[in-house]
């Protein structure tokens, strides 16, 4: 009986040892570091990234030589880390925006889909304000949009649809949402079918070849597709319809 209750004990610290080993990677989040790998080919318009603590930390990319007249909130995908949509703001720079990513705790936007809450007097200051948001944040930022798209000119979803429960089809503000070709988290098929939650208005955009983990710089990603071209060339058709779409808006 003794060697049995041993066995049990010890069958249970591995068990917790496991457990910590799993959990412990999403406790502990990797240091934000802007600017390391935000460059961006062709960019006509410089900009300024970095990590402000007010309003909570976010990640901050400003044009350097021209005013902006656009901001741009954008939710990360769950379990990544901000930097890695900082090549978004980068190459949005010369249309005249401004691209604020909020760092959410532990990375996940479902802590905090009203964050963009934080910056409504800065919303103040531009004559456009687009909230956009990758997978999870997308998710995150489709349900901020449906209790305030008072406060916002746009919605932008990558990979991303609303979830079940969030009917956006009343809402009047100009949707683009762009679905990766291979995406094996937010396959075509599902994001085809979180269309009918939207505006019949909403343009839907699909990156050829891309896949889920296209849409930010954090490597290859568990369960996503295998992708048919390049990440630049994926980057360069995400950057071309987004901008197509922003000179567009009313």
């Amino acid at each position: 009986m003794k060697k049995f209750a041993q066995t049990l004990l010890m069958l249970g610290l591995i068990a917790l040892a496991f457990g910590i080993g799993l959990i412990f990677p999403i406790l502990k989040r990797p240091a934000v570091i802007p600017a390391q790998d935000a460059v961006v080919f062709g960019t006509t318009v410089l900009s300024d990234s970095t990590l402000k603590t007010d309003n909570s930390n976010y990640i901050d990319i400003t044009p350097k030589s021209i005013d902006a007249d656009k901001l741009f909130i954008f939710y990360p995908g769950g379990l990544v880390r901000p930097q890695a949509y900082e090549w978004l703001g980068t190459a949005l720079a010369e249309e005249g925006v401004r691209t604020i990513i909020p760092v959410f705790p532990f990375d996940l936007a479902i802590t905090g889909p009203n964050r963009a809450n934080k910056f409504t007097d800065l919303m103040e200051d531009y004559d456009k304000v687009i909230l956009g948001g990758h997978s999870l944040g997308g998710a995150m930022a489709a349900r901020y949009a449906m209790n305030n798209s008072d406060k916002l000119d746009a919605l932008v979803l990558m990979g991303a649809f609303s979830a079940g429960s969030d009917d956006l089809s009343n809402l009047t503000i100009p949707i683009q949402v762009q679905a990766a070709e291979y995406d094996g988290l937010a396959t075509l098929a599902e994001v085809q079918e979180g269309m009918q939650r939207l505006p019949a208005s909403s343009e839907l955009v699909v990156i050829q070849g891309a896949v889920h983990s296209f849409f930010g710089r954090y490597g290859p990603q568990k369960n996503d597709g295998i992708p048919t071209m390049s990440r630049h060339e994926a980057e360069h058709q995400i950057v071309s319809a987004l901008k197509e779409f922003l000179l567009l808006l009313p």
